[in-house]
């Protein structure tokens, strides 16, 4: 098994790309699985098409769905906090993805990427993991 850490600022975006970060990580391998995890209470990972609006679409899914508003009982930091603290119930902080002769095998549209909507913490870490069987 093999690990990275990614270190990245997230302020001011909801969507970060990661997808060429797993792309390098996996081209010295051969096959396996290449496991993405992000080791935060606040933080997800999804797969998507970017660049076509859906950054903005899923904002703004999370909008409606988790309204950033002091509706929630977790209550500390800023306004609507506790809603980022629900988000990695819908988006989950693991994805899986398996590689073939060093390539992750992403459909032709689909791209991983970071789902942050904390305001008060953008430092944030990403966990990568390759595993061959």
């Amino acid at each position: 098994m093999r690990n990275a850490i990614l270190d990245l600022d997230t302020s001011g975006q909801t969507c970060i790309d990661l997808t060429s970060h797993v792309r390098s990580f996996c081209a010295s391998e051969i096959s396996g699985l290449c496991n993405v995890f992000v080791p935060h209470a606040t933080a997800g990972l999804a797969i998507i098409e970017l660049g076509a609006g859906s950054e903005r679409d899923l904002a703004e899914l999370i909008e409606r769905i988790l309204p950033r508003q002091n509706i929630y009982s977790h209550v500390h930091g800023s306004v609507g906090h506790g809603r980022d603290h629900v988000l990695p119930a819908l988006i989950s902080p693991s994805v899986t993805v398996p590689v073939i002769d060093g390539e992750p095998a992403f459909g032709t549209w689909q791209y991983l990427v970071l789902v942050d909507t904390n305001r008060d913490n953008p430092q944030r870490q990403v966990r990568l993991s390759f595993l061959t069987g």
